[in-house]
């Protein structure tokens, strides 16, 4: 048993031992890696000292618990006291537990706090012993914390180089906060490469720096690039978070729906962003008036809306916020700032306006306009002088004849109520209307039980008054007969009493009558025939003849009435002529229409009888009428041209009937207006008259023929005297006469392949002058013309050769030159039948329009040259107005043509 025990005491002990290790294990599997942190020896409250990396222990934490209720861990591994610390001489540690409430699964972070004085010993002793120690020359990560307390100069980091094993080193910094702005900041001891920070730096106004390192020997060389040490500056939560604005003011509808947006809050915060500095959280922590409670405000956005429908301007029309931004994502030991939201609640038509009494009275006096009778006024709670409190009001019953109208008044929203049209006593002495309000602006709300129109009932009381007579309707009409009976009478105008219904002592009196045709009795108000009445007169239209009576009361009172005489046609007009003037063409009109026209009605009118009135054997020889709606008047047995008397009687149905007398022209023309007394010729009394367009044409034919006979005879004064031959085919030759260009010369001259020669001769006349010819599309023209008293006569000459000698002279007569009839017929017709075929083809050798006729021999002495297609063409120029003839020798060619 004795040896027994130790046994059992070392199996004890060894269990102990396993159980020991086991924890040991556990403990190790849930804690992390031990984080130390070096603060001053003295900490205040709510102050940063160091931040601890959660993420790389405990990724899936959401809990966070710290074993000292002295120290305060946020989400982001930020430790911050909670109260003010003083460390002693020996280290603090406190325990960090994160935890997942979903997979019970807990880790645990040791943090040691350590004096930062202890620390820069054991680094300094270190590093004695650490010298020969090998460190790399590259950039080594350094920060500190903005508005640190110190001990200055703080301690920050070392900077070695490797070459200090073999050389002396001598180290040196340049750069922003050493030797630029803000100088003197930052400095290294030469020896050592201990970095060090002299004062606090606020991260708000510097949040880094970037300094140069140098190391070299102490003759000036460097063994080492220089190396950029970037120092950052850590975030300390001293910033309070700042409004936009001291004051924000918000404009909402009233009874606005729940969650209406009022508006939106902004506060800025000037410490490290996207930190738990400056994570912001907005709340409302104060109402005036208190309750109830209608505004929230996003906590993240600062957006503020409505939480209840019950805003009403007219109970509360002003709501002030009080409202907090505080950062630390709002912890209660996070920076806060407070600002002020005024809220203003606007109108919207909720109310009715209300009429104040249910029923008005009224009266007003008869026959008035343009007056105001009553004033009636009406409640709105909206917002005065808006279009929600301003009053629209409106007649609804009781106005069908339109003698009221009502307004509001723009200043106190009273409604007026005036008469806009006279009133009749006599016919209604009272008038009930009904009258509604509502305001300008629609009404908001739904529909409801109550009307959504306030309405009244006004009674207006009509005055009677003393009228004047009364001249209703104004125009009233009686009936009488034309060409009645002087001093016929006949009811005349009648006047009332509008009280009484009688037109009795009212006195009647004429005002105007245009052709003084009535009288008008003065007690009856009756008319008279003074002179007969004439419905054709030129007064009267439409068949009414006007007059003007004025009526008056014994008090003197009147009134103005029209009376319209309807003159009823009696048939005392015959048809008549009024065109006395009648024009027959004889070579187009057979006959000439006439109308008549009776001034009476048409009963008493149309249709027409016409007659022939005279008795006489030549008028009913050579007239006759053809009866229709009106009149055709034809002549019969081609009577000579002139003027004629025909006198036609005209009956109308009825048979008054009254004579006509005609002065019928018959007339050679085409239409009416080319037959005139002067211009025309028409056969009177056996004579033959020209008229002026004929004289005309002679004259223009006269002048040709001089100013062609004046040609010739300059042409021929200049050549020889030599007689001219004229070949035996005279129809063959052309003669052209040219200017002289030397006395003496002779000229050949070709033209259409004939030959025409021009020989100088000593001739006394010429008897006549062959016109030149003229080439016009292979034809040629021959004209004789002669001048002044000279004639052609026929000339015999040796064999078959004739010429034509000048017959110089003015009165001169060629007796030799002489052929009969027969000879000049068989001289001519075979020559000239060859040139008419030609003149009768033109270009295309299609027939000409204007055909060569045979005509007879005319006789000497004959003035005129030939009319035929063979005449010179290059007269042609000149006679133009044979292109727009009269009508009259447009008639001469057609009966030419066809003879």
């Amino acid at each position: 048993m004795a040896a027994a025990r130790p046994s059992g005491s070392w199996s004890g002990a060894l269990c102990r031992l396993l159980l020991l290790t086991l924890a040991i294990l556990i403990f190790a599997s849930d804690a992390c890696k031990n984080v130390t942190l070096y603060v001053p020896s003295k900490l205040d409250a709510e102050k940063l000292i160091g931040r601890v990396n959660l993420k790389e222990c405990f990724t899936a934490a959401n809990l966070i618990h710290s074993s000292d209720p002295d120290f305060h861990i946020l989400e982001d591994g930020s430790v911050y006291t909670t109260n003010s610390i003083v460390l002693s001489s020996e280290k603090r540690s406190f325990t960090i537990l994160l935890s997942n409430t979903e997979n019970q699964e807990k880790k645990k972070i040791f943090v040691f706090l350590e004096h930062q004085t202890k620390v820069l010993k054991k680094r300094q002793t270190k590093e004695t012993v650490l010298r020969r120690a090998k460190r790399r020359w590259a950039p080594i990560p350094c920060s500190m914390l903005e508005n640190s307390l110190g001990p200055f100069p703080l301690f920050l980091q070392q900077v070695q180089s490797d070459t200090a094993q073999n050389y002396t080193i001598y180290y040196s910094i340049r750069g922003p906060g050493v030797d630029q702005e803000p100088r003197n900041l930052f400095y290294v001891e030469r020896d050592t490469g201990n970095l060090y920070c002299t004062r606090p730096v606020d991260r708000e106004q510097y949040e880094s720096f970037e300094i140069i390192a140098f190391a070299t020997t102490p003759d000036g060389y460097t063994p080492e690039l220089p190396l950029p040490l970037i120092i950052k500056i850590e975030d300390e939560n001293d910033n309070y978070p700042i409004f936009t604005e001291e004051t924000y003011t918000f404009t909402i509808f009233e009874n606005c729906r729940v969650g209406t947006t009022v508006g939106q809050v902004c506060a800025t915060d000037k410490d490290e962003p996207d930190t738990m500095h400056t994570r912001l959280k907005y709340s409302i922590i104060g109402q005036v008036p208190p309750s109830p409670t209608l505004f929230s405000m996003h906590p993240t956005t600062g957006v503020i809306t409505t939480t209840s429908s019950q805003l009403d301007r007219e109970l509360i029309d002003k709501y002030q916020l009080k409202i907090k931004v505080q950062d630390m994502d709002g912890q209660y030991f996070g920076l806060q700032t407070t600002s002020t939201c005024i809220i203003n609640i606007d109108d919207v038509n909720d109310h009715l306006p209300t009429f104040t009494r249910t029923s008005y009275v009224a009266s007003v006096e008869e026959n008035t306009v343009d007056v105001e009778i009553l004033r009636v006024t009406v409640e709105d709670k909206d917002l005065v002088n808006t279009a929600n409190w301003r009053a629209n009001y409106t007649i609804l019953k009781g106005n069908e004849n339109g003698n009221f109208k009502i307004v509001t008044d723009a200043k106190t929203n009273e409604g007026i109520l005036c008469v806009v049209k006279p009133l009749n006593y006599e016919e209604k002495q009272q008038v009930i209307l009904q009258i509604g309000v509502v305001n300008e602006a629609p009404f908001s709300r739904e529909a409801s039980s109550r009307s959504a129109m306030s309405t009244a009932t006004v009674t207006v009381n009509v005055q009677d008054q003393d009228e004047g007579p009364e001249c209703n309707p104004p125009i009233q009409t009686i009936r009488m007969n034309e060409n009645a009976a002087v001093g016929t009478t006949s009811n005349g105008y009648k006047a009332y009493d509008p009280e009484t219904r009688s037109s009795s002592g009212i006195r009647y009196k004429k005002l105007t009558d245009p052709t003084g045709w009535v009288t008008v009795d003065e007690n009856t108000g009756s008319i008279r025939v003074f002179r007969s009445l004439d419905r054709e007169a030129e007064t009267i239209r439409n068949g009414i003849y006007n007059i003007t009576v004025l009526a008056s009361d014994q008090a003197g009172r009147t009134c103005t009435g029209t009376l319209g005489i309807i003159l009823q046609d009696v048939n005392d007009n015959g048809p008549f002529i009024p065109k006395k003037t009648v024009i027959i063409c004889k070579p187009t009109m057979s006959s000439a229409e006439i109308v008549a026209v009776d001034p009476d009605e048409p009963i008493n009118g149309p249709p027409f009888d016409f007659s022939l009135e005279s008795s006489t054997s030549d008028v009913q020889r050579m007239w006759r009428l053809i009866n229709d709606t009106a009149a055709r008047l034809s002549y019969q047995n081609d009577p000579a041209f002139g003027s004629y008397v025909v006198p036609v009687t005209v009956r109308d149905r009825l048979g008054m009937s009254s004579v006509t007398s005609l002065d019928v022209t018959l007339c050679d023309c085409i239409t009416e207006n080319d037959c005139t007394h002067s211009a025309h010729p028409r056969i009177s009394g056996g004579g033959v008259q020209l008229g002026k367009w004929a004289i005309l044409a002679i004259l223009l034919g006269i002048a040709l023929l001089f100013c062609i006979l004046f040609t010739l005879v300059c042409g021929a004064s200049g050549i020889s005297k030599q007689p001219k031959v004229i070949p035996d085919d005279l129809a063959q030759q052309n003669l052209i006469v040219s200017n002289t260009e030397a006395p003496g010369d002779d000229k050949v001259y070709s033209a259409n392949g004939f030959t025409t020669q021009t020989v100088g001769a000593s001739a006394q006349g010429v008897c006549g002058t062959m016109g030149s010819g003229v080439k016009n599309g292979g034809q040629e023209t021959i004209e004789m013309v002669k001048g002044g008293h000279q004639t052609l006569e026929s000339c015999r000459g040796a064999g078959h050769h004739h010429t034509l000698d000048s017959c110089k002279g003015g009165h001169t007569e060629v007796d030799n030159c002489r052929y009969t009839y027969s000879e000049w017929h068989s001289f001519t017709q075979p020559r000239l039948g060859e040139k008419v075929y030609l003149c009768n083809q033109d270009e295309n050798h299609k027939h000409a329009q204007d055909y060569v006729l045979t005509y007879n021999y005319e006789g000497r002495g004959s003035v005129a040259g030939s009319v035929g297609c063979c005449s010179e063409r290059q007269e042609e120029d000149g006679l133009e107005f044979l292109d727009n003839l009269e009508p009259k020798f447009r008639t001469l060619a057609e009966a030419c043509m066809k003879r």
